[in-house]
């Protein structure tokens, strides 16, 4: 079994669900696996886009739910979850942010990034983002992206973080509407990115938040509009 493939009990424990529960949804073809002499085996990038197609199509309580199965273990000196708040320095948060098309929006991401200093190599982050969004663009309906790299690349960040722009007009990314406001997530592991995924995603499926987001003065101003919205999620 290749590094980072499951079997029937690493995924139900990954996925905190029971073995016998995981068996039934790969018997009805709900879970991309594949049976290797009788015994299933289910690859971890599958699986991980599998959960991300979920996290697209969720309501806020399943939402919740996945993001409580992705919570990272407690760490004895810190019991508290890390917040997108925690992970967006301000100096990760562009009002506005420099671009009119596709491509000058993750450029002006990687610069960002990279003025934080927990970015090294913006160069192969930005490839890795364009080759994600040529695979399925991350524009939602709502103007907003959810913008990040296929797999978390933790050789090149000093530590995960959250970037956030906002573009002075909508531009076309790949969506059914025009985007104008744009989050960069890059994470260290797999559960940190899902966790971090269904956390902005509950975030931004509050109405409010986004119309709040394009309203909002300043890269501080962004920030306590993020704090607020997560206070409501607890």
């Amino acid at each position: 079994m290749a590094d980072d493939d499951f079997d029937l009990e690493r995924l139900a424990a990954y996925l905190h669900l029971d073995p016998a529960q995981v068996a039934r949804l790969a018997d009805r073809g709900k879970l991309p696996g594949r049976r290797v002499q009788g015994v299933w085996r289910f690859a971890r990038a599958e699986i991980n886009q599998w959960l991300e197609a979920r996290i697209g199509v969720s309501g806020d309580e399943e939402l919740a739910q996945m993001e409580s199965i992705f919570r990272r273990p407690a760490d004895p000196a810190n019991d508290n979850v890390p917040s997108i708040a925690s992970l967006m320095p301000l100096a990760a948060i562009a009002v506005p942010l420099d671009a009119r098309t596709r491509t000058s929006v993750i450029q002006s991401l990687m610069d960002l990034s990279v003025r934080t200093g927990l970015l090294w190599d913006p160069e192969r982050m930005a490839e890795a983002v364009r080759a994600r969004e040529e695979m399925y663009p991350t524009a939602l309906e709502n103007g907003v992206a959810l913008v990040h790299p296929r797999r978390p690349m933790p050789s090149i960040l000093g530590t995960a973080f959250v970037a956030f722009g906002r573009t002075p007009r909508g531009i076309p990314f790949g969506g059914k509407t025009l985007t104008d406001l744009f989050f960069l997530i890059a994470s260290l592991d797999d559960r940190g990115h899902l966790h971090t995924l269904a956390r902005l995603s509950r975030l931004i499926g509050d109405a409010n938040l986004p119309a709040e987001l394009r309203a909002a003065p300043d890269a501080r101003s962004v920030h306590e509009l993020i704090e607020t919205a997560e206070a409501r999620l607890e």
